[in-house]
């Protein structure tokens, strides 16, 4: 990471306040981020979301994450539950390095992947000598 993705205060349940009567529940999905010199790419595991239930804001230097979960109900009685039903949000704060006019991002299976290029003036380059 090196410092050009910070990740923001992970807890597992994070309340906002959209109404005083009613707060909403988010869980932090798990991320895996990789660098390479061309840039990062964050990959974001988000069962039961689909690109049609994801928002991705860009604010100044921060890269909001959130991902509204589609479940079906089930017939029955439910007798033990692992997986929390709220849905999914996580803000990461960039870098300057990174160009933020190049972001791109695609879903495929629950699973997000997010590509954030490095800008063209802080990559390394080659100077020839004449």
């Amino acid at each position: 990471m090196k410092g050009a993705l910070q990740k923001e205060n992970r807890n597992t349940n994070v309340s906002v306040n959209e109404t005083p009567a009613k707060p909403q529940e988010f869980v932090a999905p798990e991320v895996n981020i990789f660098e390479s010199k061309e840039g990062y790419v964050l990959e974001a595991e988000m069962p039961g979301v689909t690109k049609e239930g994801l928002e991705l804001m860009l604010e100044n230097d921060e890269l909001t994450i959130i991902g509204h979960r589609r479940t079906e109900p089930l017939p029955g009685q439910m007798l033990f539950c692992e997986c929390p039903k709220a849905d999914y949000r996580r803000v990461f704060t960039l870098d300057p390095a990174i160009d933020a006019s190049r972001i791109a991002a695609k879903m495929e299976q629950g699973v997000l992947t997010v590509t954030l290029p490095k800008s063209e003036k802080v990559k390394p380059r080659k100077i020839t000598v004449d």
